[in-house]
């Protein structure tokens, strides 16, 4: 056990001596006593230096000094030069056709890149699509159904609102009304509406608050509920993503709700599409083809001519 070992640090000599050694979880721990010989003469250096001539600290050296540095550091690459820029396209409903652009890894292999984008949806405002800022509140989720080239065609996914807009209608002293309903088209989707309706004060009242009774809460939730069927039910969804671009869905609940108790601020709060038929191109490419109606070029208006009255046949 008393080995001696001779080390060298920083041109001063240590001998140390292993006092202790034992194997605990597969390693060896051992422990030494270090002094210093460089007082020592000559002869007793020698003699260390013959016990052992190797360091007891290449029992557990670090392997990753002895591997080449030579290679290890991969050369940067700018991961841009492996993406592709793709144009979104959107439905002709809107004013605004090309709306963006989005970006994907370039194919390779089995990974092609128009499957990686079909499926991924953008949102955008309804200001921005159709060049209105009135509607700015509006926000447009459209889903990315097909790739031609690099262009992707853009379908209707869902309609939101946003935050601002909502905390701006949120006050005191008044009612909220919410409803919900499932519905679907006449093409096949299953679309999620959410309408939203506040309690307002009636004409010369006085009293601070506005609050209604839960039984005329439930029969205004009644009132959205059909009118939003009704209105999902009477068409295809391009016909429901007109009316409610449009925006009067909410004026004709408020009418129809006034009977029963006044409200104020009523829209179709959320959209979700949450189940589409089978994918068709042909019902796709409706979507992006002009629905305009030819209605003729513009006539010149008739000219009415004058005549004299009474002249009996001669001037």
């Amino acid at each position: 056990m008393n080995t001696l070992v001779l080390m060298k640090h920083h041109n001063n000599y240590w001998s140390s001596e292993v006092i202790a050694s034992s194997d605990r979880g597969g390693g060896q721990l051992v422990a030494f006593r270090f002094w210093d010989i460089n007082n020592c003469d000559l002869r007793s250096r020698l003699s260390l230096t013959h016990l052992c001539p190797t360091c007891c600290y290449q029992q557990g050296k670090n392997k990753r000094l002895t591997k080449s540095k030579k290679g290890s550091k991969k050369k940067a690459v700018d991961p841009f030069l492996k993406k592709e820029w793709y144009q979104l396209l959107a439905p002709s409903i809107f004013a605004e056709k090309k709306c963006g652009k989005t970006i994907i890894t370039k194919t390779q292999g089995t990974k092609i890149a128009s499957e990686g984008l079909k499926g991924r949806v953008i949102e955008l405002s309804l200001a921005d699509l159709n060049n209105n800022e009135a509607m700015s509140y509006r926000k447009i989720k459209l889903c990315i159904e097909d790739v031609q080239g690099y262009n992707c065609l853009l379908n209707f996914h869902g309609m939101d609102m946003t935050r601002d807009k909502l905390c701006s209608l949120i006050k005191k002293k008044q009612s909220i009304i919410e409803a919900n309903v499932d519905a679907r088209t006449t093409d096949g989707y299953i679309v999620r509406m959410f309408c939203i309706a506040f309690t307002k004060k009636q004409d010369d009242q006085l009293k601070e608050t506005c609050y209604a009774k839960s039984a005329k809460m439930k029969t205004i939730r009644g009132k959205m509920v059909n009118a939003m069927s009704t209105l999902v039910g009477k068409g295809d969804l391009k016909t429901l993503v007109k009316a409610l671009i449009a925006g009067t869905t909410g004026e004709e609940i408020e009418r129809e709700a006034s009977a029963v108790f006044p409200i104020k601020d009523c829209y179709i709060r959320k959209v979700k599409v949450i189940k589409k038929p089978k994918f068709d191109v042909t019902a796709l490419m409706e979507w992006h083809t002009d629905d305009g109606q030819d209605v003729g070029a513009n006539v010149a208006p008739a000219i009415v001519e004058e005549t004299v009255a009474g002249s009996g046949g001669r001037l």
